[in-house]
């Protein structure tokens, strides 16, 4: 079976608050075994309500519908899916009983347009809302064909929307799929390539209709292979990825550096304390954009020794103690002495430097801005036994440059602490 999302307001159609309750839901769905195809955001509009209510019913087996179900007359959800569905609203006397105990509880008399409230499409079952006064709606709609949508109707206010989801709605989505089913997936990370040279080395595995199926997203350089399996259970999900996981692994090697929501500070900071060795930075280019990422993560001062941000070619030479100026050094030199002087600063085992970003960087030597030519970068890393340092063009958006300098620097990192584990593995 699929699922479609509607979430309804004004507030979510102009921008003027995230909607939060459909990625939730999407996520419970599947954890129900219940995969998601549609998300549908819709203002309060009548026509467009129920415009969108008929295209759901239509298309998908569950609908869940968050919003809407206020006393206001911009509250259109219970209107309008009547509407959609050819019914007629009642009253539930007992759903009004009900809000008229929570108006006294706190000590209010109910005002008349709560009445509303109580108003269900004919031949709907009421979903209990314990804590507000907004009960929620179960539809079970008969298509044309004979075949059936069910529809559940939830308040858009998180908490309320999330107790009723587990207490009513869970429950009944087991019962109407029949099944007991489960959706796992399995977020495997990558750095150091791009999205299409990625799936070229991955034979097959994103073809649509694969099982499991395997997806691609790229945000700001980082590439998530997402590899999603429907089983009985997380165990039989478990067995249906641990081979397709094993292709990945085999075909990217040391392109990968995590899992989950793991980011590259998360990677280099653990293998930093599996070599129990420590970490200083120098940033220009970046802006101070890997001491942020690396401040972030719980226990980061074990490993982290802290850095240096630097704005100029004044505060270089300051920071490197120079007696000539520091324009007279090429980006590669200059790189280079940032790494060794936070690492003899900070008595750390590497010193990581991030040099002049290209709009930054025209008076120093060899750094003429060429427009023709996409911008570079230097980096360096100062080890236990030498400083390497190397170059990274960027072609992409020059907003994205810090970010992907941060990362790239933070990659070479990585791969070094990662050829040193394995010298070291070999060595035993």
């Amino acid at each position: 079976m699929h699922a479609e999302i509607i979430s309804i307001g004004d507030e979510l159609t102009s921008g003027q608050r995230l909607d939060t309750n459909s990625q939730w839901l999407a996520l419970q769905l599947g954890d129900l075994g219940v995969r998601t195809l549609y998300h549908t955001t819709v203002a309060d509009d009548m026509d467009a309500n129920v415009r969108v209510f008929q295209t759901a019913l239509a298309r998908a087996e569950i609908i869940v519908a968050t919003g809407g179900l206020g006393p206001t007359a911009d509250d259109l959800t219970r209107q309008s899916l009547a509407a959609a569905t050819g019914r007629e609203l009642k009253l539930d006397h007992a759903a009004l009983a009900d809000i008229e105990a929570l108006f006294t509880k706190r000590g209010r008399e109910m005002p008349q347009r709560n009445r509303v409230q109580a108003e269900f499409p004919a031949g709907s079952r009421v979903i209990p809302n314990p804590h507000g006064t907004a009960p929620g709606i179960d539809l079970l709609h008969t298509r044309a064909d004979g075949t059936h949508s069910r529809i559940f109707c939830l308040p858009g206010v998180p908490a309320e929307m999330r107790e009723m989801w587990a207490a009513t709605v869970v429950p009944s989505i087991r019962e109407f799929t029949g099944e007991n089913g489960v959706i796992q997936h399995r977020v495997i990370r990558c750095f150091g390539v791009g999205e299409s040279d990625l799936e070229a080395m991955l034979p097959d595995l994103i073809r649509r209709g694969r099982d499991p199926q395997v997806g691609i997203t790229v945000s700001k350089a980082t590439i998530s292979l997402r590899i999603t399996a429907k089983g009985a259970d997380a165990l039989a999900c478990d067995q249906l990825i641990a081979p397709t996981t094993q292709i990945v692994r085999d075909c990217l090697g040391e392109l990968i550096f995590g899992q989950g929501d793991e980011e590259l500070e998360h990677a280099v900071l653990k293998l930093l304390g599996t070599h129990s060795a420590s970490l200083a930075t120098a940033e220009w280019g970046s802006e101070g954009q890997i001491a942020r990422w690396l401040r972030a993560v719980p226990g980061n001062e074990i490993s982290y020794a802290g850095g240096a941000v630097l704005g100029g070619l004044h505060s270089v030479g300051q920071f490197l103690a120079m007696k000539g100026s520091a324009a007279e050094l090429t980006k590669e030199e200059l790189t280079r002495r940032l790494a060794e002087r936070c690492r003899e600063l900070w008595h750390t085992d590497y010193g990581l430097a991030v040099g002049p970003a290209p709009a930054s960087s025209t008076n120093l030597t060899q750094g003429t801005a060429d427009t023709a030519q996409p911008p570079k970068i230097w980096l360096s890393l100062a080890g236990p036994e030498k400083t390497i340092s190397l170059s990274q063009l960027f072609a992409g958006h020059p907003d994205l440059l810090i970010i992907r300098a941060a990362k790239q620097a933070l990659n070479m990192l990585r791969l070094a602490l990662v050829k040193r584990a394995n010298r070291e593995g070999n060595a035993e």
